[in-house]
């Protein structure tokens, strides 16, 4: 789940704009009419002057699967949903939504949308090809979706004007800030030109985003923030900032990876599934304490990915109910009981910081179910914090309450995926990290905090330096990188000659797929001990008998686009 696509990991609430005169969007109502009506201070969103409470979820399924999923939306008390993107694929949300007296918040995307440098940095100031042509496309579709019954209200950008830092720096980063908001201006305009029925507004991640809506896009008839942690917060912001329209949430729920504590291992703690229903609970309890102003909210997310960000956010992971879809189907219809999902109390790891690749190590959960239900388990792991995958992989383990589970072979920090399925279409699933480190070796380790060299490192990029002693200094947490190119080496200086039986090799995800252990007296002349060309990363036990000063290991093929990568390269006398 990406940011547009979740992750879209992000977020911030959306402040519904008034505009101090009429708008195209302030005409008479009819049918299918949005208005935000009131006074100041006392503003409501009305659908064909009745008044409109925005009670909604972010949608995240494709639009062909609306029909069959918005009658659940709809029993559940949803009203509104809302997208990031609208083109000719919108259609069918739109008619289910419809169909089931729900609303759909259409989005436009703009560059660098959906959080840091998303979708690519534009200059706004200069690239009027790209103005000109997303501008093109926003008249194209509002031309085509402005007298459907299922269109709300358009919403023009996402978590732009914050990205921007992330794109732009210093006086150029404000010159941006300002040219994008002029444009999103632009965009209210040609819609208003060409839709007098639904306002428009404009998302971003942070409240302060307002100051230049208010500067410089006055024809917004709605503000709009994504906002989880900081939900509560914003209230107090409207009134510090002494806006003169109301808001939309349009993002919100428990806190995301980016505003919570890391654990041990140096990772975002991931809220429990009981933190997470009540992060829910709190975030709209929050958007009602500011009533007249607050007009509503799009929960995040309705969707049904079962990746990292599906498990972090979504009331329907994989499909199945989490605690977080009956916390909203009780903020939103009032309704209660029924067979409800597994709960995890608690869940606790035998080892955390130090668990053996390919070893074993406890996992000991308590989980009940409210309804008696027998539960069914399933591990998975996912390796985000290791090489920025999304997806999850199975784990292997035996038991139920009190589990054994193999480690993964690859070094690094994993999450571990506890799933509780009580047969019935309802999930409990917890998470927690585990660091997987190489299987210890026993005797000397004659390279430890040796000299070493190598035919390149990466000086430069995230996290770089990547120097090849960093493979020698005992820290399992540092490594050397090379260049991206074949062939590479690293080397290692024993100071003398000296007999060795075993070496081990500690792969990053970049790892060599074909490399030979090579051995010198005179660092010029190389013997070779050991080759493969089959190498599939983790970490490589090699028995290997010989005497030698210096020992490097040759890569020859890597098993990635990238270089070849070691956190530690070791030579031991057992």
């Amino acid at each position: 789940m990406d940011r547009p696509s979740l992750l879209r990991a992000v977020l911030a609430v959306l402040v519904l704009g008034f505009l101090a005169g009429p708008s195209p969007a302030a005409a008479a109502a009819g049918p299918g009419v949005t208005r935000v009506a009131g006074t100041p201070g006392n503003w409501q969103l009305t659908v064909d002057g009745t008044p409109w409470t925005v009670k909604g979820l972010t949608w995240g399924p494709p639009p062909g699967e609306a029909a069959a999923r918005m009658p659940e939306l709809h029993a559940i008390g949803v009203n509104t949903v809302r997208t990031w993107g609208t083109d000719g694929t919108t259609r069918p949300l739109l008619d289910a939504a419809a169909a089931n007296g729900i609303k759909v918040v259409a989005g436009f995307w703009l560059q660098p949308g959906g959080g840091p440098g998303s979708g690519g940095c534009v200059d706004y100031v200069t690239d009027a090809s790209y103005r000109n042509t997303v501008l093109g496309e926003i008249r194209n579709w509002v031309t085509d979706y402005r007298t459907h019954p299922g269109v709300l209200l358009w919403n023009v950008g996402n978590e732009s004007i914050l990205g921007m830092q992330n794109c732009y720096s210093g006086t150029r980063l404000e010159e941006q800030r300002i040219a994008y908001t002029r444009f999103v201006d632009e965009a209210a305009r040609a819609i208003h030109a060409l839709d007098a029925d639904h306002p428009v507004t404009s998302t971003d991640a942070w409240t302060g985003a307002w100051p230049y809506y208010r500067a410089y896009a006055p024809n917004l008839d709605l503000y709009s923030v994504n906002a989880y942690g900081h939900v509560c917060q914003v209230k107090q912001d409207w009134l510090a900032g002494g806006y003169t329209k109301p808001y939309l949430i349009t993002e919100t729920g428990p806190a995301g990876e980016w505003e919570v504590p890391n654990d041990v291992n140096g990772v975002p703690a991931e809220p429990t599934d009981q933190q997470k229903r009540d992060g829910y609970t709190s975030a709209w309890n929050c958007v009602l304490a500011h009533p007249g102003v607050a007009l509503g909210a799009t929960l995040f997310h309705y969707g049904t990915e079962g990746d990292f960000g599906g498990v972090w956010f979504n009331i329907t992971t994989g499909g199945e109910k989490r605690l977080s879809w009956y916390a909203v189907r009780r903020l939103y219809s009032g309704q209660t009981g029924g067979n409800t999902p597994p709960v995890i109390a608690s869940m606790t790891l035998g080892r955390v910081t130090d668990v053996p690749a390919g070893g074993t190590f406890t996992v000991t959960a308590a989980v009940s179910d409210p309804d008696g239900d027998p539960i069914g388990y399933t591990m998975g792991y996912n390796s985000k914090y290791i090489n920025n995958a999304s997806g999850l992989i199975p784990a292997a383990f035996t038991g139920n309450g009190t589990f054994t589970v193999t480690a993964p072979q690859q070094p690094g920090v994993w999450k571990l995926y506890l799933y509780a399925r009580d047969g019935h279409g309802n999930v409990g699933i917890e998470t927690r990290s585990l660091r997987v480190v190489a299987p210890p070796v026993p005797g000397t380790n004659l390279a430890r905090g040796a000299p070493a060299t190598a035919s390149t490192y990466q000086a430069d990029g995230a996290g770089a330096p990547y120097p090849p002693q960093a493979a020698t200094d005992g820290d399992g947490a540092t490594r050397w990188a090379s260049a991206w190119s074949d062939p590479q080496w690293l080397q290692v200086d024993l100071g003398r000659s000296q007999a060795f039986d075993h070496v081990q090799l500690v792969w990053e995800a970049a790892y060599g797929k074909a490399y030979e252990i090579q051995v010198s007296d005179d660092a010029a002349n190389w013997r070779t001990v050991f080759a493969t060309t089959s190498g599939d990363g983790g970490a490589d036990d090699l028995a290997i008998a010989a005497t030698a000063r210096y020992v490097r290991v040759y890569g020859t093929q890597r098993g990635t686009g990238y270089g070849y990568s070691l956190y530690e390269f070791g030579v031991y006398r057992t």
